[in-house]
């Protein structure tokens, strides 16, 4: 069983940064090898792709969110990254962390989600 932990959400002003963080643990996991992803949905909203991981360390973002967000990865860690930056309040939004099944994010089934980190930023 796969299980995905998230932390570092909280509360910023706009223009602010915060970093998450998404811990994989699981038998037989092998996290280097699959896509890794961030979502987020806000109350009322249609859940979104923040962006993805794939296996070789290449991104895909969000038009919402290039330039202003990072995803990187540690495969010593088990652990997924999202650096934040230039937060606005159209940001807020529990962020929650995805496994895909397969090494490329593009088109990737997603399997195992995460519990979530609220994001909330204030104007």
């Amino acid at each position: 069983q796969v299980q995905l932990k998230e932390s570092g959400g909280g509360s910023v002003q706009a223009g602010g940064s915060l970093r998450l963080s998404c811990v994989a643990s699981g038998r037989g996991y092998a996290f280097s090898a699959l896509c890794m992803a961030w979502f987020r949905q806000a109350p009322g909203k249609e859940r979104e792709a923040v962006g993805g991981i794939d296996s070789a360390g290449a991104q895909r973002y969000a038009d919402s969110v290039k330039g202003r967000f990072t995803i990187s990865k540690d495969n010593s860690k088990n652990t997924l990254y999202l650096q934040m930056n230039s937060l606005k309040p159209e940001d807020t939004a529990m962020y929650v962390c995805v496994r895909g099944s397969r090494a490329s994010c593009f088109l990737s089934p997603f399997d195992y989600w995460g519990q979530g980190t609220q994001v909330t930023v204030s104007s």
